[in-house]
């Protein structure tokens, strides 16, 4: 399955340069940093939450976790939790479930990006495809989508 044509004509219409990154099929942000020999930190993944009854697009380092406490002070409800497989399905139909792109706003999502992410360079993030990576400078991401930058994420624990 190649990109989705959502996200492709988006990144061709916005003239932003971007390359495609082809691996093997993997379904975790850490697998694809390691297919691709890349540092962890430099691939960002995507976790979709339901807060009340929106969803909102989280953009984190794939080597983190959402720390749900920091989320239910950041939006002043304990009404969080992660998105069903079956929900991303519904909102993200031309996508692989689990590899969303970090576009929300192209998917009627507001997007939330860790702070950890902003002194970056450049962003890989799955391109709607397992086997299919995105690689881009992030000033260009942050330009299509406009994210809220905050902190909200969580070092793994030894035993996760």
């Amino acid at each position: 399955m190649p990109i989705p044509r959502t996200l492709k004509s988006r990144l061709d219409r916005e003239h932003v340069h971007y390359d495609i990154l082809n691996h093997s099929r993997t379904d975790r942000a850490r697998a694809v940093a390691e297919t691709l020999h890349l540092p962890e930190q430099s691939v960002a993944k995507v976790v979709i939450v339901k807060v009340k009854e929106r969803f909102i697009s989280m953009v984190l380092p794939a080597t983190t976790k959402v720390d749900f406490q920091r989320l239910r002070g950041i939006f002043g409800t304990h009404r969080v939790r992660l998105a069903t497989e079956e929900e991303l399905a519904q909102l993200f139909p031309d996508c692989e479930v689990g590899a969303m792109p970090p576009l929300g706003t192209l998917y009627g999502l507001p997007v939330y990006v860790d702070r950890s992410l902003v002194g970056d360079e450049e962003i890989v993030f799955d391109g709607g495809t397992h086997s299919e990576a995105i690689r881009m400078r992030y000033w260009d991401f942050s330009a299509l989508v406009f994210p809220t930058v905050t902190e909200f994420n969580r070092a793994p624990t030894a035993n996760c």
